[in-house]
């Protein structure tokens, strides 16, 4: 009698043997908590919930990267650090998958158009995607560059996620959706920078895309003017989702573990 063995990430996972395949997947176990957002009292399962932390990496956050570099205060930017250093030790702890989302080109930038080139080196003339930085020489926003390396305050374990994406949204010509699918999650929990711009994209993709969509104030900024980060609360609120924050999250799971 041969022993079944599993194909594929559960809960997107088969066992088989030489006979027979089953294909029922059998499923994740629940572990509901309830989290206090700003319009609601949400019930959400961590078994089914991943963080999505976006952009934190040294080309938006560091004073050597490349957004400092063309004279943004990069201040804003680095907000979301500390939050985020006390939060992803409790999700880690539930087993919520960390992915982190950093902008990461391919080096020939082969896919990577010029509107979006364009944004980045208005004029063709300044230091734009895939050029070296002046301080470190990196290239901008280039995989496995420093430029796109998470900033060492973050630094994740081994057992976190990493994707590259190319555009403001993290859903585009990118692996997150079918990494999702494979890990069952269905809850998202969004953090990063800027939060008007790549987080706020990526948040309305993964709305358009049937995930339920979370937006922790204090593990995400801007370095746009207050009104964009307004406006970004108010159109989540309206529109894709819901905005909470990490205390309240924190004080979630730790009241579902006391219970």
């Amino acid at each position: 009698m041969t022993s079944l063995r599993t194909l594929g990430t559960p809960p997107n996972a088969w066992t088989v043997d030489v006979s027979s395949a089953d294909l029922t997947r059998p499923p994740l176990t629940p572990h509901t908590i309830e989290l206090v957002a700003d319009t609601k009292r949400l019930r959400l399962d961590l078994a089914k919930t991943a963080l999505l932390a976006i952009d934190m990496q040294n080309d938006f956050c560091h004073p050597d990267g490349w957004l400092a570099h063309i004279g943004v205060d990069i201040a804003p930017a680095r907000k979301p650090i500390a939050p985020l250093q006390k939060l992803l030790p409790h999700l880690r702890a539930q087993d919520v998958p960390i992915i982190w989302l950093n902008w990461g080109n391919r080096p020939d930038l082969l896919n990577i158009g010029a509107a979006t080139r364009h944004v980045y080196n208005p004029t063709g003339e300044g230091i734009g995607l895939g050029d070296p930085l002046p301080k470190r020489r990196a290239p901008v926003l280039t995989a496995g560059s420093w430029a796109a390396a998470i900033v060492d305050e973050l630094q994740p374990p081994p057992t976190d996620i990493r994707v590259d994406k190319y555009r403001m949204s993290g859903f585009w010509d990118t692996p997150l959706n079918s990494i999702l699918r494979n890990l069952g999650r269905t809850t998202l929990l969004f953090a990063g920078v800027n939060a008007d711009q790549c987080v706020l994209v990526t948040l309305q993709d993964a709305n358009f895309l049937g995930y339920d969509c979370i937006f922790l104030a204090d593990c995400s900024a801007t370095t746009s003017p207050e009104f964009c980060w307004q406006a970004t609360q108010y159109n989540i609120n309206q529109c894709f989702g819901f905005v909470s924050d990490s205390q309240r999250l924190s004080e979630a799971i730790a009241t579902a573990k006391l219970a």
